[in-house]
């Protein structure tokens, strides 16, 4: 098919092929992007073969929980037995660990508050699906107000995509996957940032910490300050040619990102990679 245009396929599905190898994955209702399981690439849907999204009913019970003025969301993805070809990453579900200790022992965070999302639950509500990772981003900023600390923490694999609305200085959209992403497709940066970056209020701040590649640019935060290793630092203007609002509603976020220089399939800093910081007010 030319343009990789989608058809209707079977009940009243659609399918598209993969830009990279050409192979037919199944339209993915709601979705932007899917991620091929033949090649691990992700490619955009177009615009015309979407697929709309039933209406979402209230958020889920399990995630009706405490809500203090501290809370935070953690994420921690290995795939194991997901990923074609490909071995499992070692570090998400200790990295979730090390930082759920630290924002309750260091920082006071109630251990009620602070939702774990990893791939060794047995519980399904606390599994990092995509379903799972939206309401737990739905549950954090609910409510948001006055004097509020969230933190999101991600730890697994990052994605690009072409950018198909003008909002990306790069060009790109950037991406996390969850671990049903073959099935579900991964989260575009667009999401996110409507998720849990606009809903913030005057009063309320938002720590992100994302270790996954392609991740710097993950909340769409409108400014962006690069620290290499030696010490120099510059801040860059990453507002959207499009002219779309990315900030917040008058709260401030801030990402911290740990990312490889994009070479490698696998979610590893090297030695030579740089952190980059982005914040919004």
């Amino acid at each position: 098919m030319s343009n990789f245009g989608g058809r209707p396929h079977g009940h009243g599905t659609t399918t598209i092929r993969c830009k990279y190898c050409r192979a037919s994955l199944s339209v993915i209702p709601g979705e932007r992007a899917i991620q091929c399981t033949h090649c691990n690439c992700v490619t955009r849907i177009r615009r015309a073969d979407r697929v709309p999204l039933p209406v979402m009913g209230p958020m889920t019970a399990p995630f009706q929980r405490a809500r203090g003025k501290k809370r935070a969301v953690l994420v921690g993805i290995t795939y194991a037995g997901t990923r074609r070809g490909c071995g499992e990453l070692r570090g998400p579900i200790n990295d979730v660990k090390c930082m759920r200790n630290l924002l309750c022992q260091r920082f006071g965070f109630p251990a009620e508050c602070v939702i774990m999302l990893t791939d060794d639950q047995r519980d399904p509500f606390r599994l990092p699906t995509k379903d799972n990772i939206r309401m737990a981003m739905h549950w954090l900023v609910q409510g948001c107000s006055y004097g509020d600390s969230l933190v999101f923490h991600f730890s697994g694999i990052g994605a690009q995509v072409v950018d198909d609305d003008g909002d990306e200085v790069d060009g790109y959209d950037e991406a996390l996957c969850p671990m049903d992403a073959f099935q579900k497709g991964p989260i575009l940066d667009d999401e996110i940032n409507e998720a849990i970056v606009r809903p913030l209020v005057h009063g309320v701040r938002l720590h992100a910490v994302v270790d996954a590649c392609y991740s710097a640019t993950v909340l769409d935060l409108p400014f962006l300050c690069r620290v290499a290793r030696n010490g120099y630092w510059q801040w860059e203007d990453q507002r959207p040619p499009s002219g779309a609002w990315k900030g917040t509603s008058g709260g401030q976020a801030v990402l911290f990102s740990g990312y490889s220089d994009g070479k490698s399939n696998f979610a590893v800093v090297s030695d030579r990679s740089t952190r980059r910081m982005f914040s919004s007010g």
